[in-house]
């Protein structure tokens, strides 16, 4: 169990490390060659950067939203439990993870903003600033 857990753990951080490449951020932004016409014309400027800065923008959106919305329902279930010790430490501990998720999701948002303001990397508009000599 423990090799299967080793093995899980660095197949996991391989995939990060993978993905975090900064050379794959740096690399020639590749177009994707659609041709619509009428109002759709905008997605012919589609460009793998801008596919990834959205997906990041609807993850921490969605991801936020999860979290308020788990931390209502927990309120709900406090308001609900009535007195029952089983039911509202369950609450608490809803609520309470919900807070952590809804900090992990902020934190992670005022990192990308620090990355953007020490480095100029906009990570969420993907933006990489030229390192060309003057």
């Amino acid at each position: 169990m423990k090799k299967i857990n080793l093995v899980l753990r660095s197949a996991a951080l391989t995939t990060g490390v993978f993905l975090a490449n900064p050379l794959a951020a740096l690399a020639a932004e590749p177009t994707i060659g659609l041709q619509p016409g009428g109002p759709w014309t905008d997605l012919g400027k589609l460009t793998a950067s801008s596919i990834v800065s959205g997906a990041i923008k609807l993850i921490l959106v969605v991801a936020a939203l999860l979290f308020f919305f788990m931390l209502v329902v927990g309120g709900i279930q406090w308001i609900i439990a009535g007195g029952d010790k089983a039911a509202s430490e369950n609450a608490r501990k809803r609520i309470t993870s919900a807070l952590i998720g809804l900090a992990i999701v902020f934190v992670a948002w005022a990192i990308v903003a620090l990355i953007k303001a020490l480095f100029g990397v906009d990570i969420l508009n993907l933006t990489i600033p030229s390192f060309q000599p003057s």
